[in-house]
């Protein structure tokens, strides 16, 4: 999954210590999310969200792979 929380982050002009604290995660778990390597819960997603002010949509990109694409845009 892609996010853009390191933009985001990035154009607030805060660093992963001081994002981590104002979401009450640590450090190692925002560089995990922005480097891909660690999907947030749901619950954690919002709080994201509502950190940046925009959906969980806006932030985090969903590919769908796999057998059900046909069935899902049918």
């Amino acid at each position: 999954m892609e996010n853009r929380v390191e933009e985001l982050r990035k154009n607030l002009g805060m660093n992963q210590e001081d994002f981590a604290k104002a979401i009450r995660v640590s450090r190692q778990t925002v560089s995990s999310i922005e480097n891909g390597k660690y999907n947030p819960s749901l619950e954690l997603a919002f709080t994201i969200a509502d950190f940046f002010g925009k959906t969980i949509e806006e932030i985090f990109m969903h590919e769908r792979r796999g057998r059900n694409e046909k069935e899902l845009s049918d």
